[in-house]
């Protein structure tokens, strides 16, 4: 019986497939040997404040923005940190809690949406992020699912940054004085996992400190990142069927700053990060701990990635954090 494929991921295949197969940089020609490139030069470590991220688990929020760019209609899910007892399902305009918390601009894939991950973003908002998941105009389920709208996504990502970081001043919001805009990552998968890499490279944001890339590819945006040092997880899964894992090791490999890549043996284009699962627990686990290191400055979560990465032998980890 053939494995079933939710329709965001197989209309991510049908993006993603036609532009890896595009791609000079994603792939070698079948016995052409990749040129010897030099080692990267020295760059700075990144001046993450130092600092303990939250030591207990949060309740967590969701509300809705209603945002547009020059009419692009970018409604931007936000999951929070909440008041009340931890666990269970994000309740909606809840309490938020006492605190200030990083952001994290989540970009989901062709043909998703931001509640297709919502067990993983709400994992985060729970450990003490501020999750803020635009709906893309053209590569969401149900929109026109044009590709080439990817390059256009790193500026919405960027104005939804601002959108959200505007409600720490505004007086009668429930999110007043609950943002920490000093720290502040982007993080996406697949198509999403393109935005992020632009907002590091050719539409870099100097806001953000840290990136997380899911099943990523530099197609489009390029691998010159620039800016200061921020340090850089991947997480790729090597059976990928749409992405090659050679092309997400490809931009990995560029990245010039701290970074660890999280390779999934058995993993696919990523369907372990749209439902619970043992896999899903280690990325996220994983995810969470680098971005309390890399946003909260906590030195005891750094220690503690590659053993979370590494459980249960689910993944490899190249750590060069």
């Amino acid at each position: 019986m053939p494995r079933r494929v939710t329709p965001a991921l197989l209309a991510s295949a049908v993006l993603m497939a036609g532009l890896v197969g595009c791609s000079a940089d994603a792939r070698k020609t079948e016995g052409q040997q990749a040129p010897v490139e030099p080692p990267p030069a020295a760059t700075p470590t990144p001046q993450v404040p130092a600092g303990k991220a939250p030591q207990r688990a949060f309740a967590v929020g969701v509300r809705q923005l209603k945002l547009n760019r020059d009419g692009r209609a970018l409604p931007t899910t936000l999951w929070y940190p909440a008041a009340g007892q931890s666990g269970g399902a994000a309740k909606r305009s809840a309490t938020a809690a006492e605190g200030r918390f990083p952001v994290v601009m989540f970009s989901h894939g062709l043909g998703g949406r931001p509640d297709d991950y919502a067990t993983l973003l709400t994992r985060w908002a729970a450990a003490g992020f501020v999750v803020a998941a635009p709906t893309f105009p053209h590569t969401s389920r149900g929109a026109d699912n044009n590709v080439l709208d990817v390059l256009n996504q790193p500026a919405d990502v960027s104005y939804a940054l601002d959108q959200v970081l505007a409600l720490n001043g505004k007086a009668d919001d429930a999110l007043r004085g609950r943002l920490d805009s000093e720290r502040v990552a982007a993080a996406g998968h697949s198509a999403g996992g393109v935005t992020t890499i632009g907002l590091f490279t050719a539409s870099r944001d100097e806001r953000l400190d840290a990136g997380v890339v899911f099943a990523g590819t530099a197609l489009g945006v390029g691998t010159a990142f620039a800016g200061a040092a921020a340090p850089q997880l991947f997480v790729h899964g090597e059976l990928d069927e749409v992405v090659e894992y050679a092309a997400g090791r490809a931009a990995y490999d560029k990245v010039p700053w701290p970074k660890a890549m999280l390779s999934l043996p058995k993993g696919d284009h990523g369907r372990a990060l749209l439902s619970d699962g043992a896999t899903l627990r280690v990325v996220s686990d994983t995810s969470v701990e680098f971005l309390r290191w890399s946003l909260y400055g906590d030195a005891d979560a750094r220690k503690r990635i590659p053993t979370d990465a590494t459980r249960g032998d689910i993944a490899t980890f190249d750590d060069h954090l």
